[in-house]
């Protein structure tokens, strides 16, 4: 899964892909600092159950901290779109072509409007101008991919074998039979406009970072903005960012809402750890870094998160380990579908899946849900 991160230049994405990765990666309030796409792995959290096993999992990726499982995801920060990139503007098409197999997109905005749409800086910009804009780029982008990739082609008839070939043609965009049949019930493939506009609303969804929410002005225009925009999330990266480096030295426990001072703080430091607590985590409970992640796999995406596991008695794998392995798949995926997930070999040669809480056997087209626990059974 690849979680892609837009947003006109300096309204803080390197800061938030830091902050999500903790990557030391080149921040500036320049436009265009990002000339090339930063990549890395994020975290989504679950509470892990461990607990309800009364058990010590042993993760072979990601962690599990204080009860909470960190689940690895695909990041990516393509840099700064201003207007006309869809036509080449800026660094342009470069960018929009780095989030092709993206599911679904965080756009940061700065919500305190101490920066136009091309990133410079100004007074009193209008944030929703820099929401609006961006999704026209991303929408046109969008067509224009589409459109290349189809307008030639010769149509078949029959609507299941145009789903068919759509799909396949529109492969590097990341989209799934399903999405281009759910297209296809509202719009016909004459309307370009409005096909490719909905084909993109459903592939690649957005959310909003309302980014430097530490300001003033942001938290003013956060509360005007929330009453249009249902998928906004305030968030401080550079807050995420200062408190995860205090809590690396040991001189705070910082848990995502909270923290607690444990070590000697210099002035500077203390001061400017009170100003984020009085300021985002006393406001808003977070700085919002981890909810945009959490928002966008289980909530837009509608992810379950599934354990697999050899041995469904000792919730172990091959080697002993313990819960070793959290796999994210859509809610709705059967328990056959989950076993081509885990590996092919055990997709073809399935025969049955076992539920570790019940011991019951689960059928090839038993829907799995969120935080199970399943040992596949297949032949040798």
């Amino acid at each position: 899964m690849i979680i892609g991160l837009i947003g006109k230049p300096s309204a803080g994405k390197s800061s938030f892909f830091k902050a999500a990765t903790m990557i030391d990666v080149k921040t500036s309030s320049v436009p265009f600092t990002t000339i090339n796409p930063n990549k890395g792995v994020a975290y989504v959290t679950i509470d892990c159950i461990c607990k309800e096993f009364n058990t010590t999992c042993k993760p072979k990726h990601g962690v599990c901290k204080n009860g909470k499982r960190y689940i690895p995801v695909n990041l990516v920060d393509v840099g700064g779109l201003i207007p006309g990139s869809h036509l080449g503007k800026g660094i342009g098409n470069k960018f929009l072509d780095d989030i092709r197999q993206a599911s679904v997109m965080i756009q940061i905005i700065d919500a305190s409007g101490m920066t136009d749409e091309e990133g410079k800086p100004t007074e009193n910009f209008d944030p929703t101008k820099e929401i609006e804009f961006l999704r026209e780029e991303i929408d046109l982008w969008f067509e224009s991919v589409v459109k290349r990739n189809i307008e030639k082609l010769k149509l078949p008839s029959s609507e299941s074998d145009l789903i068919v070939l759509l799909q396949e043609k529109l492969s590097g965009l990341g989209v799934t039979r399903n999405e281009v049949s759910q297209t296809l019930q509202k719009y016909t493939i004459e309307d370009m406009e409005n096909f490719s506009k909905e084909l993109r609303r459903i592939s690649k969804p957005f959310i909003i970072a309302a980014n430097k929410i530490d300001l003033k002005p942001s938290q003013e225009n956060y509360e005007k903005l929330k009453k249009d925009y249902s998928n906004m999330i305030p968030t401080s990266a550079e807050s995420e960012i200062a408190l995860k480096k205090a809590d690396e030295k040991y001189l705070i426990k910082y848990n995502g809402n909270s923290f607690e001072i444990v070590g000697e703080l210099d002035s500077a430091r203390k001061v400017g750890l009170e100003y984020i607590k009085s300021q985002v985590l006393d406001k808003f409970n977070s700085t919002g870094v981890q909810e945009c992640l959490n928002k966008s796999v289980f909530d837009i995406l509608n992810y379950i998160a599934v354990y697999p596991v050899a041995d469904a008695n000792k919730l172990t794998d091959k080697d002993g380990n313990k819960l070793p392995d959290v796999i994210l798949v859509p809610n709705g995926t059967t328990m056959k579908e989950f076993a081509f997930k885990v590996h092919t070999e055990l997709g073809n040669k399935f025969i049955t899946g076992v539920d570790a809480r019940t011991k019951l056997r689960l059928g090839a087209d038993h829907q799995l849900k969120h935080k199970d626990v399943v040992s596949i059974v297949f032949g040798k």
